[in-house]
């Protein structure tokens, strides 16, 4: 076992998209892989911890015999899912790329060409992290990722005293090498009353840089 075991401890961790269907052939849903989730899943495992891992569509396995994965679709799946888990977790870590918003109707054949515009009404999806928010009980330590484009800082610090999180991880797509699709990431990590920078890294470097702070918190 390693210095900073998580031995005992109960991680619930969401990672991926979520596909929102449109009809039976589309959906909406976003860039990302997965990979940075998984690596966290993977270190928190490595660890001692067990791990509770809700993942949207990705084409990657954890292979860790203390990862349990719940395969879910869709942003309200996840949530179901997570809000399941939540009760015994000790540690919640939100770092799926969950989709903002689902179509208000999905279809039950696919929609056909018809005409030069299609509209489509979206309807909020629930924010898990927020809802869950509300929930925390007391001794839990949760944590968050924001991907923002512009003011990435105020952003980030605005969720993270809105969902109630004790730490949120910033990565800005205007950082080469970081946020979806690559390998590496640069992350900052906010505090209610700490900033930590890091350096581009490989997402399992960077795994590691987050697991080594939420252990000093929750044991300092």
């Amino acid at each position: 076992m390693t210095e900073r075991s998580f031995k005992g401890k109960t991680v619930v961790l969401t990672a991926g998209p979520t596909y929102e269907p449109i009809d039976p052939v589309r959906f909406i849903g976003n860039h990302s892989t997965g990979k940075m989730g998984y690596a966290l899943a993977a270190c928190f495992a490595a660890r001692g911890a067990n791990v509770q891992l809700i993942s949207g569509p990705v084409s990657i396995k954890a292979e860790h015999q203390s990862i349990n994965v719940t395969s879910v679709t869709t942003a309200d799946e996840m949530y179901a899912a997570v809000k399941q888990l939540a009760l015994e977790a000790d540690i919640l870590v939100y770092a799926a790329a969950v989709a903002d918003y689902k179509p208000k109707v999905v279809a039950d054949k696919k929609i056909k060409k018809s005409g030069n515009e299609l509209t489509i009404e979206l309807v909020k999806n629930v924010d898990i992290a927020s809802a869950l928010g509300k929930e925390k009980k007391e001794g839990q330590f949760s944590v968050g990722f924001a991907l923002e484009t512009h003011n990435e800082s105020a952003n980030a610090r605005e969720k993270l005293q809105k969902k109630n999180l004790d730490m949120i991880v910033l990565n800005s797509l205007n950082d080469p090498g970081a946020g979806f699709k690559h390998d590496t990431n640069k992350v900052t990590i906010i505090e209610k009353d700490a900033t930590t920078a890091f350096e581009l890294k490989q997402k399992t470097a960077v795994a590691e840089d987050i697991v080594n702070l939420i252990w000093e918190r929750i044991n300092g």
